[in-house]
Order: C-alpha cells, then sequence, then structure tokens
C-alpha cells in the first residue's frame, strides 16, 4: 500500500489543506488503514515537490483532528479514526447547532450554511 496523493497547483486551495483533505479522506476512507506508517515530513515534500514546512503544517493539522499519531521517532501513523472522529463531529454538529439557534437561523438557513461550508472544504 502507497500514500498516492497529487497536489494541485492551479488550485486556489493552498497546498497543506489539498494535503491534509487527501490524507484525512484517505484515511477515513479505509484506504490507508489505521497503523499505516506515514513518509516522514522531509520526505513527503521531495516527493510532492513542496516545502517541509508545508507537509509539517498538514500533518500537525491532521494530528490535531485525531487523523495521525506521531509516534517520536518510530514515525507518523494513521490513527484509528472511526469512533473518536464520529464523536468529535456529532460534538461540533451539536454546538454548531446551538449557535444557529442562538442566532435565530431556521433548520432550512442552518442546513444550507452547513452544505455551503462542505462544498467549499471538500476536494475530492
Amino acid at each position: 500500500m502507497t500514500l498516492k496523493i497529487a497536489i494541485d497547483t492551479e488550485s486556489g486551495i493552498a497546498p497543506y489543506e489539498q494535503l491534509r483533505a487527501r490524507i484525512a479522506g484517505q484515511a477515513r476512507s479505509g484506504r490507508l488503514p489505521a497503523g499505516y506508517r506515514l513518509p516522514t515530513v522531509r520526505g513527503l515534500a521531495g516527493e510532492l515537490g513542496l516545502a517541509a514546512n508545508t507537509v509539517a503544517k498538514a500533518y500537525r493539522a491532521l494530528e490535531a483532528d485525531g487523523v495521525i499519531e506521531t509516534r517520536g521517532r518510530n514515525g507518523t501513523f494513521v490513527a484509528a479514526t472511526g469512533d473518536a472522529a464520529e464523536r468529535e463531529a456529532a460534538d461540533a454538529a451539536r454546538a454548531y447547532a446551538e449557535r444557529a439557534v442562538r442566532l435565530g437561523l431556521g433548520r432550512e438557513a442552518a442546513r444550507a450554511a452547513v452544505d455551503d461550508a462542505l462544498r467549499a472544504v471538500y476536494t475530492e
């Protein structure tokens, strides 16, 4: 199994965000199974023609989201995401719903805002 990622340099989406979204999508779909060892920051930067800081930023975001975990000198691995990711998403959805109610948005307006946000961030 190998990590297959292409960065669209013509896209209006920042390279680190493209990288973050693609790794997260592959991890959540199972294409990158839990325990899969990711390339080093420098190694992946070289493969993709990106700056090491760009890859490091994507890895930091993925780690903050619980998608990957760094095990010191042993490397960076895809974390077991299922339940934790779903719980975090449910918590975020609940917080959004409560905020939408406080703002006086109806259900349709709140759903439309979510749909717009999802279209803006999903790149695959």
